[in-house]
């Protein structure tokens, strides 16, 4: 990972979005994946609680990844000069802990992916919040 050097010497931004970031990320995402998306109370939430909610769940995990990076990369920089790359971490780290829980669900036919494909998705949002949480940390790690 390319890193820049600021005028006092501290480490900031990743530059690049490397391998073993996205490993880290993966990683990470199942640590929190795997015991919650075992649990029958999240198969059961997904079938009872509303879009709206679950939706509310999807935003809180994006915030999570949100703060959390911004407080770990970017706090000491003007935010406006690395939006991409910012943005880029929030987004990469969400979408790799969707999938890792997707398929982890569907592993363990939690998906109903022929039958009720909103219940699959409402499922994985679910499970993936807790799983953005111990990916964004994971990802931090050196």
């Amino acid at each position: 990972m390319k890193q820049k050097k600021m005028h006092h010497g501290i480490l900031t931004i990743p530059h690049l979005f490397s391998l073993k970031d996205i490993l880290q990320i993966v990683i990470g995402a199942t640590i929190l994946a795997i015991p919650v998306g075992f649990t029958e109370e999240t198969w059961r939430l997904g079938e009872s609680l509303p879009w709206l909610n679950v939706l509310g769940l999807l935003l809180m995990s994006v915030l999570f990844i949100a703060l959390f990076v911004y407080y770990n990369y970017h706090r000491r920089q003007k935010l406006n000069k690395h939006w991409g790359e910012f943005l880029k971490r929030v987004v990469s780290t969400y979408v790799f802990a969707f999938i890792v829980v997707a398929v982890i669900l569907t592993l363990i036919q939690r998906t109903p992916w022929a039958t009720d494909m909103a219940l699959a998705f409402k499922r994985i949002i679910i499970v993936t919040l807790p799983s953005t949480m111990s990916a964004a940390v994971a990802d931090v790690l050196r």
